[in-house]
């Protein structure tokens, strides 16, 4: 068998395919292409061959990784095992000498940020953008010659965006410099893999940024640019994606037309010949492509279209000067694209029976034109058409243009737009379907139709949802109200069994003692003592005197304990201590070992603590000693900051935070509320009737207009919803609030009664007040139907600050954590601090928030706080969750504890308020329709409940704030939630930014490091690159999309159109040379 196929790497396949050449003893051979006098070598595998199946499965993978097409994979697998195993050793041996390449993209990726980054090269020096043109290079021979897994995680790092996002932000110097070309070269061998030739065409703005660099003047650039671009022709898919890429260098560039730049490239002389030569050669070979492939290879249309975009820009006498250059392969592909217009004119010719078309005569296409749609049904649109175009404006200023461009985009879309709406060029006009509004003009009336019914449903729809919204409040009121009854029914029913039980237990224990003492009455009386006093009438079974007792023989018995108080309660306190605690054992000197002085206490104010003490000077730590004498029952009693001297390394403490030391490198180891005004005003322009009777204030009648306007219900349904207390949910709390304003006042009411005999006559809201005047007590009716409505509401608002100073209070009471923290920030002040402000014992609160103060004299970055998280870490990695300890203090540091009183005191108040009008209102005769005695009664049971519930709970939540504030020694008069809680909430949120800060410079550390091992790694490769690079220039052989390119750039891809024969001969034009018109050509096939 004798195969040549295509090999992807000077590296990687220049052995494999020998193995084709011959059916003889199965070996491998490879060329040293950096010697060409080195012999061909044999290598033979030094491991025994696998089993047949686990063989195959390793060659598949080997030629899976090989990127190969399916004609060179058959060949592949088609080898005999010895060769397989052969080349699979040979193969693996090579990957084991680039050990580490899976992870190089990582590098390139990291450099052409920072190049991205650095865009100018004004500053940089030749060597700095050599050593950058190399590295791409560098990155464009590993997308070419590294095995697929290198393709594949470049791919999975988003390195195509990276090389999109150094060609969108070049400066000019760049982008006229070879980077720019490199850049372009590491996207062409990214394509030439199938799998990033996929990647690239997903991408959505790839081609786009392609087709941007057409604005270098690096010829070299340019060209690889229109190769990519025409190749893309080619592909599947590609060609719309080019038609769009170059409409936006059109917007991007601000030409006139999107192939502006194309024909000026074609016309221009530069002066060096070659390259003039290749960058007119692949304008043409895009041009053809263009025109060519995608929709052009089937619609004679779409061609005809496109191809009039380029003559209208005057590329038919450019054509022809470029026959001067006499280069062979420029003229290829200006034989196809004339070959192609002559063609395509014929056809079209064709459909008017005529032999040629002069496009260039708008005389003779109006009458091939014309004589077409005579006697058809289209003539009468056809005159209309030219009727309207006599009415059009000529005006050379104004809008003229844009009204002809618009005709033309529409014709152009009828032309070119398929059945299925699709367009095969960039549309002309979004979201204009041609099929779509055909139809539309033959269904108008069924449209009209549609509409009316549309709006008839939309309606009806509207007037549902209302009446669906009202049924579902009414509903949700309902729901809530048994909810909030069945619970308070659970509460009082478990209250009263506790009760029950602890009456039955206080009922036992008073029969108890009561039995206690008659037994003890009766014991005195019977006792047989001469002379013994009798208790007195009416007092059986009183406790006998002392001196009753002490007549007989023995000593007598202790005096009998007081009885216990009834109901669970307790006995009274021991008598306190004497001051200074307990005395010591004897023989054991006090804490320090010295005895005090008579009279003097004994206390932790004359004990010296035994601090250890820094070599030099260091910044002090600001904090606020707690006085001695608060001390007492706190949290600083039980914590011993002396231990901690043993774990901490005092020398670093030192070093980093000493008074003296210079500055130097230093690395570490280690809901706003929104508010929102809507203002959503309506304005009412009620005229008046001529007759109206108006008696109240104007401006009070007007907005009392807007309120009833707004309501939507008559004074009828208003009277009903107060009488029945709104069962069915008619008005909303925001309209009671508004109702409330509007409550008929005394002087109000006295005018309306004088003319009550005009009611007919009365104004909407004169009218209003009079009738609400008639409901007995409205005020005090809709003030308790406002507060039914609010108080769940108000409850619930307050519940969840209750249970935040409850809940935090507890936190703070219970953490270890936190503890183990004060102790270590202790012994951190009493370390750094000397003299009057260190031996300490404890410290205020507030002194937390002051850690961050004390700068590092190493690095200033760095705070005490960042340096106390780093060695919490390291030594107390628990005290880092300390968030974890103390989850609801942020809620608690909102709550004003004065603000919630008040609240609680309004609550009260309205509760009895609402009581009181019961009280009232039971003793008024009813009335038809009046629900109030029942519907309040049934509230008032519930919310006195609920109220009282959390009542107990804010009783709760003040004894636990008060002993949280008296266990750190803080001032319970003085100290609120909002403030002591506050501290927590600001050391916390201090904490967690500079834990964050730590865990940032840590990984900048590391991330510097491993680009410096990188790029150790890089230099390596690039040695054992060396010698590969000559073998490239010698003879890389392409992959799939170097073909493509390759043959787009000769004209081969145009071979099964256009196949010319060498004595083509060119028939003279019969057309003057000053006419655009082109000349028919012939063409010898």
């Amino acid at each position: 068998m004798n195969m040549a196929p295509r090999k992807r790497s000077s590296r990687g396949l220049s052995f494999i395919f020998c193995c084709f050449r011959g059916s003889d003893h199965p070996e491998i051979t490879y060329r040293l292409r950096n010697d060409s006098n080195f012999a061909l070598q044999t290598m033979e595998p030094s491991l025994p061959m696998p089993p047949t199946e686990e063989l195959d499965a390793m060659f598949v993978e080997l030629v899976d990784e090989l990127d190969l097409t399916d004609k060179h994979r058959e060949a592949m697998f088609a080898l005999p095992a010895e060769k397989k195993w052969q080349i699979y050793c040979s193969k693996k041996k090579e990957q084991e000498e680039n050990k580490g390449a899976t992870s190089w993209p990582e590098f390139y990726i990291d450099q052409l940020n920072s190049m991205a980054i650095r865009k100018s090269l004004l500053a940089l020096e030749k060597e700095d953008e050599d050593e950058r043109n190399k590295t791409i290079e560098s990155l464009k021979t590993a997308l070419r010659t590294q095995p697929m897994r290198f393709v594949t995680r470049f791919i999975d790092l988003d390195g195509l965006t990276c090389i999109l996002n150094f060609l969108k932000s070049m400066d000019y110097e760049t982008s006229e410099s070879r980077i720019h070309t490199s850049l372009i070269g590491c996207i062409k061998a990214l394509m030439n893999n199938s799998q990033g030739r996929a990647h690239v065409l997903a991408h959505v703005e790839s081609i786009n940024v392609i087709a941007q660099s057409l604005t270098t003047e690096n010829i070299k650039t340019k060209v690889a640019v229109l190769e990519i671009l025409g190749a893309v022709c080619l592909v599947p898919g590609g060609h719309k994606k080019v038609l769009e890429a170059m409409l936006h260098y059109q917007k991007f560039a601000s030409e006139r037309t999107r192939f502006q730049t194309l024909i000026n490239d074609l016309d221009r002389n530069t002066g060096r010949y070659k390259d003039e030569v290749n960058l007119k050669t692949a304008v043409m070979s895009f041009i053809n492509a263009v025109l060519s492939q995608g929709s052009g290879e089937e619609s004679l249309d779409f061609r005809v279209h496109l191809r009039y975009e380029f003559l209208m820009l005057g590329i038919q006498p450019v054509i022809d000067k470029l026959r001067e250059h006499e280069n062979a392969t420029l003229d290829r592909h200006l034989d196809f694209f004339e070959m192609l217009r002559n063609e395509d004119e014929m056809e079209v010719a064709k459909r008017f029976d005529v032999v040629h078309i002069d496009t260039k005569s708008a005389t003779q296409v109006f009458e091939l034109v014309k004589k077409k749609i005579s006697h058809t049904d289209a003539y009468p649109h056809f005159m209309s058409i030219l009727h309207h175009w006599l009415q059009m404006p000529y005006k050379r200023s104004g809008n003229t243009l844009q009204y002809w461009l618009l005709l033309d985009r529409i014709l152009q879309q009828i032309v070119l737009q398929n059945d299925k709406g699709h367009d095969p060029d960039v549309t002309p006009l979004e979201n204009f379907n041609v099929r779509n509004v055909v139809r539309m003009l033959v269904n108008e009336n069924e449209v009209k139709q549609w509409k009316e019914q549309a709006e008839k449903m939309r309606k009806e729809h509207n007037e549902l949802l209302q009446k669906l919204e009202k049924k579902e409040r009414e509903c949700e009121a309902k729901t809530q109200e048994k909810e909030d009854m069945m619970q308070t029914l659970n509460k009082m029913k478990e209250k009263l069994e506790k009760e029950s039980q602890e009456h039955k237990a206080a009922k036992k224990q008073a029969a108890d003692l009561s039995a206690q003492i008659q037994d003890l009455s009766n014991r005195a009386r019977f006792s047989g003592v001469p002379g013994a006093p009798l208790s007195p009438p009416g007092a059986p079974g009183g406790p006998l005197p002392h001196s009753a007792l002490g007549s007989i023989g023995g000593p007598p018995p202790p005096p009998c304990a007081p009885p216990l108080p009834l109901f669970g309660g307790f006995p009274p306190p021991p008598p306190p201590l004497p001051p200074g605690g307990p005395p010591p054992p004897p023989g054991m000197p006090p804490l320090g070992g010295v005895l005090p002085p008579p009279g003097a206490p004994l206390g932790p104010g004359n004990m010296k603590k035994n601090i250890p003490q820094p070599g030099n000077a260091l910044k002090s730590f600001n904090w606020s000693k707690l006085p001695e004498n608060k001390l007492g029952e706190t949290i600083w009693k039980d914590i011993d900051d002396l231990k901690v001297f043993k774990i901490l390394d005092l020398e670093d403490l030192e070093k980093t935070f000493s008074a003296y030391q210079r500055q130097q490198d230093f690395y570490l180891s280690n809901h706003s509320k929104q508010k929102e005004t809507e203002s959503n005003e309506d304005t009412l322009n009620s005229t008046k009737k001529v007759k109206e009777l108006s008696v109240i204030d104007g401006r009070r009648a007007q907005n009392c207009n807007i309120l009833l306007s707004r309501l939507k219900l008559s004074n009828d349904e208003i009277k009903r919803a107060i009488l029945t207390m709104d069962e069915q949910e008619d008005l909303p709390k925001d309209m009671l609030e508004q109702l409330l304003k509007f409550v008929p006042e005394k002087s109000d009411i006295d005018v309306l009664e004088e003319h009550k005999h005009e009611i007919e006559r009365m104004a909407k809201a004169d009218r209003f007040l009079f009738e609400m005047s008639r409901i007995p007590h409205y005020q005090q009716r809709l003030q308790s139907l406002y507060f039914k409505k609010k108080f769940a509401e108000r409850v619930a608002e307050v519940k969840p600050k209750v249970e935040a100073i409850r809940m935090s209070s507890k936190e703070v009471l219970q953490s270890k954590n936190l503890k183990q923290l004060l102790e270590v920030v202790l012994a951190f002040g009493n370390y750094m601090n000397k003299g009057q402000r260190g031996n300490a014992y404890g410290f205020k609160l507030s002194s937390l928030n002051k850690i961050a103060d004390t700068k590092s004299s190493i690095e200033k970055n760095i705070t005490l706080l960042h340096y106390l998280i780093t060695i919490l870490e390291k030594k107390y990695p628990k005290v880092v969750t300390i968030h974890d300890d103390l989850r609801s203090i942020p809620e608690a540091a909102k709550v004003n504890l004065i603000e919630l009183e008040k609240e609680f005191s309004s609550l009260r108040s309205g509760l009895k308020a609402v009581e009181s009008e019961l009280a009232y209102q039971k003793l008024q005769p009813a009335q038809a329709g009046d629900k109030f005695t029942s519907v309040v009664s049934q509230f008032i049971a519930v919310a006195s409940f609920s109220f009282s519930d959390v009542e107990d709970l804010l009783l709760e939540a003040k004894d636990l704030f008060t002993k949280a504030v008296k266990h750190f020694g803080e001032e319970t008069g003085r100290m609120q939630p909002d403030e002591f809680f506050g501290i927590f909430d600001q050391f916390l949120q201090a904490f967690a930014e500079a834990k964050q800060e730590n865990e940032n410079m840590r990984k900048k550390k590391e991330e510097e490091e491993r680009r410096a091992k990188m790029e150790t790694q890089m230099k390596e490769q690039r040695e054992r690159e060396r010698k590969a690079r000559k073998a490239k220039e010698g003879g890389e052989e392409e992959g799939e999309f170097d073909d493509l390119v390759s043959a787009l750039r000769s004209g081969e891809v145009f071979d099964k159109d256009f196949k010319l024969k060498r004595n083509r001969k060119r028939v003279t034009s019969q057309v003057t040379d000053g006419s655009r018109e082109r000349p028919v050509t012939k063409l010898n096939y």
